[in-house]
């Protein structure tokens, strides 16, 4: 859902950048964009009444249906070009909040409208198409992290 005009001019967004531990290796949940169907991050416009940490909390649930502990502090930004339905582009800062997940769910608000999927760090980094999120998740893969 976008945010107001004001939002969009500033382009400011925040991400949810879900992880968990399986058989000993880290691993990311990705969701699919709803217009381009590209691996991405959950994500949205920061809004206004939420802190930045929080917002990006409320999109991992909205989007990927999964709940945990957020760090309340970014770990990394990105930059990218937002496709705006009008078909002009948008220049967006994202700031990455740590999700620690703790709960997966059957069943969430735009399940009908994502997939989601897990990857390991490296696995995730290749399949994103934004250089700084690549960047951001091949540092975190490397030992001492």
């Amino acid at each position: 859902m976008p945010g107001s005009a004001a939002q969009r001019r500033r382009g400011r967004q925040c991400a949810a950048l879900p992880l968990r531990e399986k058989d000993g290796e880290v691993e990311v949940l990705l969701v699919t964009s709803r217009e381009t169907r590209r691996w991405v991050l959950p994500k949205g416009w920061t809004e206004r009444w939420h802190g930045a940490a929080e917002q990006a909390a409320v999109e991992a649930f909205e989007e990927a249906g999964i709940r945990g502990e957020i760090s309340a502090e970014p770990i990394g930004s990105y930059a990218y070009l937002k496709r705006t339905g009008d078909g002009r582009t948008l220049p967006c800062k994202v700031d990455v909040f740590r999700m620690q997940v703790a709960e997966v769910l059957d069943d969430w608000p735009e399940k009908q409208e994502r997939e989601r999927r897990w990857f390991t760090l490296p696995q995730a980094a290749m399949a994103v198409e934004e250089s700084g999120l690549v960047t951001l998740m091949l540092s975190l893969a490397l030992p001492n992290a």
